[in-house]
């Protein structure tokens, strides 16, 4: 028993003195139809954090989307943009193509929905009653059960989807009010992420398998705690996976949750609301943040209200700003949109395989791109693809090539096999990002 996320106390049924039970997933399921996970248009207004994922592979609250997903349907199908079919083919064989659910009814799902348990119930009573309908967020398709026959188009993509949910059958379906939030900037991954981490633990006590290793905090087989390591359970429990290690002296404050075999280094310190991915490294302080799987924070230096893409790594003393001097909301801008946040701690978004060189400096609220090098201060947008060093006077352009030989070597370092795939997603990010380069505003040179 610990306090909720919200301060209240919430008891999980467990068997036992502390070892927590799985519920069979086929116990959940009281419809057979089929799951369709999609990606649309905006799916590139989150940027960078997707150019290189599905945006159901998004980390936030310690679930992706594609977690839940197969909890309602073990054999789903799924729609992602065409450079990604590749990746999705080696990284999720559970999906199928989105054609298998054209005979029968089927739950199609945005795959840019908040990973939450909330977002997770309602589906699976969607899916259950499996009653007809849509469900809006804004202008966006967030959920929609359609009944077996609705023809689908004779191409099935992330555009030819516009046509379905325009097309007969579907646009004069009944709307359902209910609330299923999408994830449309990437600084709402820092939001949802403090929002529902708390519930989300909760769910995975419930269906996990957990041995409480201290007040509130629980662990899995082969995770531990380090001598003289602080806990703090107060507003939420802290879940560690298979095989997570915490170094001695290090601090974690709940609500929070490890990824398989991640590591907190000795002296770190961990606070409110942290999601880490598997086999990530961190150390020196993080506060709010969502770190994905094989990045390195092993350092020092401060991490807040931010997210980190996969395979990053933060050299030592690289700080960020999370607030205004001013203690105003952050305002963000992306690509020539300035977007007002309404939160007064934004701290950096940072695309998969970028790298900061030690006592690197991040302001307040800035967006960098895939595959960069940082130097110096960074005092605006980084696009992607660059070695940015502008205190120094100098941005240049990465060709990809250097960045598929770094991409071999950091894999070599992990024991991960270097992929046909993973090469030609690094030449198709930064072709995907040339406008970008050119719109950055710097003079570029090779």
């Amino acid at each position: 028993m610990c306090k909720g996320a919200a301060g209240r106390r919430t008891h999980w049924i467990r068997a036992g003195r502390a070892t927590w039970k799985t519920r069979p997933v086929s116990e959940e399921r009281g419809a057979v139809m089929h799951v369709v996970v999609f990606e649309d248009r905006h799916v590139a207004d989150l940027f960078p954090v997707t150019l290189g994922r599905p945006a159901y592979a998004i980390l936030c609250g310690s679930y992706r989307l594609v977690d839940l997903i197969v909890r309602l349907d073990s054999a789903p199908c799924a729609v992602v943009r065409e450079y990604l079919a590749d990746i999705q083919a080696a990284d999720f064989p559970c999906f199928r193509p989105a054609t298998a659910a054209a005979a029968a009814g089927a739950l199609w799902i945005n795959a840019r929905l908040v990973p939450s348990r909330r977002v997770y119930d309602t589906l699976r009573s969607m899916l259950d009653r499996a009653e007809p309908c849509v469900v809006r967020s804004r202008s966006s398709i967030a959920a929609a059960v359609l009944s077996a026959g609705v023809p689908l188009p004779p191409t099935v993509s992330c555009t030819s989807l516009d046509d379905l949910f325009r097309g007969p059958g579907v646009a004069d379906l009944s709307e359902q009010h209910v609330d299923l939030p999408l994830l449309e900037y990437p600084h709402d991954i820092v939001r949802h992420n403090q929002r529902t981490l708390g519930d989300n633990l909760e769910l995975r006590l419930t269906d996990g398998e957990y041995q409480e290793i201290a007040e509130g905090v629980f662990a899995a087989t082969g995770a531990s705690l380090g001598e003289y390591a602080v806990t703090n359970t107060q507003s939420g429990p802290i879940v560690l996976e298979r095989d997570v290690k915490i170094g001695p002296y290090a601090y974690v404050c709940g609500p929070a949750h490890l990824g398989a075999a991640a590591r907190v280094l000795e002296h770190a310190a961990i606070k409110d609301g942290v999601s880490i991915g598997h086999t990530a490294k961190v150390g020196g302080e993080v506060e709010a943040s969502v770190i994905e799987a094989y990045t390195n924070k092993q350092h020092h230096g401060f991490l807040g209200h931010s997210y980190l893409g996969s395979w990053i790594n933060l050299g030592a003393g690289t700080c960020n700003s999370d607030l205004k001097n001013t203690y105003g909301n952050v305002n963000m801008t992306y690509g020539n949109r300035r977007v007002e946040t309404g939160m007064q701690f934004v701290g950096c978004l940072m695309g998969d395989y970028t790298k900061t060189a030690i006592n690197t400096g991040i302001f307040t609220g800035k967006v960098i791109g895939v595959c960069s090098m940082l130097y110096g201060f960074v005092t605006t947008n980084v696009p992607s693809f660059v070695n940015y060093a502008r205190l120094f006077g100098q941005i240049t352009e990465l060709p990809p090539d250097v960045m598929v030989a770094t991409q071999r070597r950091m894999f070599d370092r992990r024991n991960v096999a270097q992929r046909p795939c993973d090469v030609r997603l690094i030449h198709d990010m930064y072709a995907r990002t040339a406008e970008e380069r050119r719109l950055g505003g710097d003079p570029l040179t090779l």
